[in-house]
């Protein structure tokens, strides 16, 4: 079966950021993230208007590929960045926690994510969310470019083209 770390990063947050903005109604950026930086190493704020879905689904990405707990100061080293200080060495700076803790706590109120003792995991209902995020990505890849078709599943070659099921 497919999961969520055999496709394309960039192509399952897209994919899941869409999700994620039409569907969990849970999920909404706070007044102030029209206006927030994502770190002191930004000089402006993001220039898409749909940012916050996209990190909402990249941290759903980065708990489903811990398969641990994870807390908030890990998150906060993932997206933190290197700071140019002028004439003085770059240094590396954490991303502020306040967006990521928003965003896990409307993740569990989503009921996608568990707090525990050693940080949050995904929930079997995020898991399977992802997991079914990532199959329908690996399709549109299938029928982009069919030679892929090859190493998937059976059950999955047949939503492709049920044609072209013979063996191979």
């Amino acid at each position: 079966m497919v999961t969520a770390l055999e496709v394309p990063a960039n192509m399952l947050i897209e994919k899941l950021a869409v999700y994620i903005k039409e569907n969990i109604p849970e999920v909404k950026p706070p007044y102030w993230a029209r206006f927030a930086k994502t770190g002191c190493f930004k000089e402006k704020p993001p220039q898409n208007p749909d940012w916050w879905y996209y990190r909402v689904a990249s941290i759903l990405r980065k708990l489903y590929k811990a398969s641990k707990p994870v807390g908030l100061s890990e998150l906060r080293r993932e997206y933190g960045g290197r700071k140019r200080r002028g004439t003085r060495p770059e240094r590396a700076y954490w991303a502020p926690g306040n967006a990521i803790r928003k965003i896990l706590q409307q993740l569990e109120q989503a009921q996608l994510v568990r707090k525990t003792r050693g940080g949050r995991t995904l929930t079997p209902q995020g898991k399977a969310l992802l997991d079914r995020i990532a199959i329908e990505v690996v399709l549109e890849l299938a029928k982009e470019k069919p030679e892929i078709a090859k190493y998937l599943p059976l059950s999955l070659r047949l939503k492709i083209s049920p044609e072209q099921s013979g063996g191979s």
